[in-house]
């Protein structure tokens, strides 16, 4: 419970342990943020890995670093990073996928595989296409399973490379930048922590939606 609450705490705050890691770390920075996005995008264990708010809170933080170099973050360095990340972080999961196939939608739920959203991640697929490459990167859960799944289904390469590179892109581009061109904002650097919970909450809203469509679902099924 202790770890939970810590880690809600630092992705509430990533303000502040970003800033502090930039000062302490200096260049190394950068290769942490690629660790998270990278981990965050790669592996099916870990969609709880902030994302949206990671990119904008870097973002910010780089705004702040065009005017002040003890900020140790740069607009394009850092973008080129993540971006590198978010691209390679899906084409490892994409291959993990192709490597274990469908069989993993027989595996058991656990505390780190998560049934549910793999089989939901799969029926978005099937409706969209390619395309959910490029939409489940602004969705959380959605956007770690996406590759996943599209290597289940054995998406031919090229064409899940092409998609990926668009989604990875047009993701860190749009939420770096964001952060970027507000973050210079009195308002925004004053409220950035309530900014965070809002980028969160809203991220994770068509995941609730879509639980609680499932559940209404469930109940009209079972009243049948």
């Amino acid at each position: 419970m202790e770890l939970f609450a810590q880690f809600f705490d630092i992705v509430l705050h990533l303000d502040v342990y970003l800033a502090d890691m930039a000062a302490r770390y200096g260049l190394w920075v950068y290769v942490i943020l690629f660790a998270i996005i990278f981990a965050e995008t790669g592996f099916v264990v870990t969609p709880f890995l902030p994302g949206d708010s990671l990119l904008f809170v870097a973002g910010a933080l780089a705004a702040l670093g065009s005017q002040n170099s003890e900020a140790g973050l740069a607009i394009w360095p850092l973008v080129s990073t993540l971006t590198l990340a978010a691209v390679l972080g899906n084409m490892v999961n994409y291959q993990i996928g192709r490597f274990l196939g469908p069989k993993v939608f027989h595996w058991p739920q656990s505390r780190v595989f998560n049934r549910d959203a793999l089989i939901k991640t799969h029926a978005f697929y099937e409706r969209h296409g390619g395309k959910t490459l490029v939409l489940s990167r602004f969705l959380p859960l959605f956007r770690t399973f996406a590759p996943f799944v599209a290597g289940i289904g054995a998406m031919p390469y090229g064409r899940f490379f092409l998609f990926n590179l668009i989604g990875g892109a047009g993701w860190v581009f749009a939420l770096t930048f964001l952060g970027y061109w507000f973050g210079n904002l009195p308002w925004v650097q004053q409220n950035l922590t309530l900014l965070i919970v809002g980028i969160v909450a809203v991220s994770l809203l068509p995941a609730l939606i879509g639980y609680l469509r499932h559940r209404m679902a469930s109940r009209a099924a079972r009243a049948q």
